[in-house]
């Protein structure tokens, strides 16, 4: 079977609820998709570090009743996960308040451990993070991850990059763009949006947006519901289809219409099609509250990922 990491960081969330209170949950960019490419099939384990705490048992519970892998999770004695709350507006449109700056995660390439977890994406076939991951280390700890990356690319494995893109995470926006240059030139698929780049390339058009990326597979989510995928230097439009309900968060939107995505691409699916598993997915997730939407609440269907050593093209 395909073997999927994902790494990054799992928070703490907070949402709001009835009466003005918040009710508790977690999530976070990457493992929002590793929770949503588990229930679509594929075998994924999750890469981060997470204190001694009970918090953070509970967080490494819920991931394995979701079915995703664990081993490569670190515990760090006497850390604490991060903690995010989500406010949003009347159009389901959220704005997020973070307190994660001693968080466990952040010491994931600093720890004697790291460098078995770094040899060990080798061993997968697919390999996602996001540009929130990389924000998360020093410039050591990028480089080192990108060397990994290089190493597991020789041995077979392939390397999505998503753009998702939070300026408090990078003061300092040329670094930004520098570490988003590597990323890209390194990955097999990178998962964009204008939402994520225009911060970093103020002013340009879509079009000039995809310009900046090289590689063969791109997908480029628009700030309307609709995404341009391209693919051998040819790109394709593609709608999202109306939505069912009225929007209520919009939190995980591009993180749910990733893991279609990857999910629909290891199970074989061509591009085109992948990127509308991914709007249609998108589409239900924003109709609910919080980053992780109940399993009820899954559209049906599922995709069985593909068993050969690497995905098909």
């Amino acid at each position: 079977m395909t073997k999927v990491a994902c790494i990054g960081e799992c928070m703490i969330e907070l949402k709001q609820a009835d009466g003005g209170l918040l009710s508790r949950g977690y999530g976070g960019d990457t493992l929002n998709t590793a929770v949503y490419l588990a229930r679509l099939g594929a075998a994924v384990d999750y890469i981060t570090a997470l204190g001694d705490d009970p918090l953070s048992d509970e967080m490494i519970a819920g991931w394995a009743a979701e079915g995703i892998g664990t081993s490569r999770v670190l515990r760090v004695p006497g850390k604490l996960p991060g903690i995010y709350m989500i406010q949003t507006d009347e159009k389901g449109e959220r704005r997020f308040f973070h307190w994660r700056d001693a968080a466990a995660a952040r010491s994931l390439m600093d720890l004697p451990e790291t460098p078995d977890i770094l040899n060990s994406l080798a061993g997968y076939n697919f390999i996602y993070l996001s540009a929130i991951t990389l924000s998360l280390y020093g410039e050591n700890g990028q480089k080192d991850l990108f060397t990994a990356l290089k190493l597991a690319r020789e041995a077979g494995a392939r390397f999505a990059f998503d753009t998702n893109f939070r300026a408090r995470g990078w003061p300092d926006l040329d670094l930004a763009r520098e570490v988003f240059r590597d990323a890209f030139h390194l990955a097999d698929i990178v998962l964009a949006s204008t939402e994520d780049l225009l911060p970093l390339y103020p002013g340009e058009s879509a079009e000039n947006l995809l310009a900046r990326i090289p590689g063969a597979e791109v997908v480029l989510k628009l700030s309307e519901p609709a995404s341009v995928v391209r693919l051998d230097g040819v790109s394709y439009p593609i709608k999202a289809k109306p939505l069912e309900a009225e929007v209520v968060d919009t939190t995980a939107a591009g993180d749910s219409f990733a893991a279609a995505y990857v999910a629909a691409r290891l199970a074989g699916a061509d591009p085109i099609a992948a990127a509308r598993a991914g709007h249609r997915l998108a589409g239900v997730v924003v109709c609910h509250p919080g980053a992780i939407i109940p399993r009820t609440a899954m559209p049906p269907g599922r995709i069985e990922p593909i068993t050969s050593r690497r995905a098909s093209p």
